[in-house]
């Protein structure tokens, strides 16, 4: 086999292989060594601090828009930002051409930012 192919591949596998490995070993150890204390609570259903309403089975809940609109506006600066790090590896010989297209990447980043916190998107009142 290629030398360098599999000095390109290696690292990339490496990796694949710890992310998959450390959360099943943590997790196979937490079952064996964790601790066993069954109650009636750990049964409830529990999320964020609001207690649930003591009838089941109603999904016509209201939501404030303010949550979604936080959600979408995490999910969407959050992919943006994820391409920074293969920029950042695919620039580093070519420094000055990297840095007018991170500019340009950054520029409709910051701006929509800077519109959603005019707008006030990530005010809770």
């Amino acid at each position: 086999m290629d030398l360098p192919l599999i000095e390109g591949v290696f690292p990339l596998a490496l990796v694949l292989l710890l992310a998959a490995a450390i959360p099943a070993v943590f997790m196979a150890l937490s079952s064996v060594l964790g601790p066993r204390r069954d109650n009636e609570n750990k049964g409830l259903p529990y999320e964020c601090g609001i207690p649930a309403p003591q009838v089941t089975g109603d999904a016509r809940s209201r939501f404030n828009v303010k949550f979604y609109l936080t959600a979408m506006c995490f999910l969407v600066f959050d992919v943006e930002v994820v391409f920074l790090f293969p920029w950042a590896v695919w620039f580093q010989d070519k420094a000055l051409f990297g840095a007018f297209v991170l500019c340009g990447f950054l520029g409709p980043l910051v701006f929509g930012w800077w519109y959603l916190l005019k707008r006030g998107g990530l005010e809770w009142d």
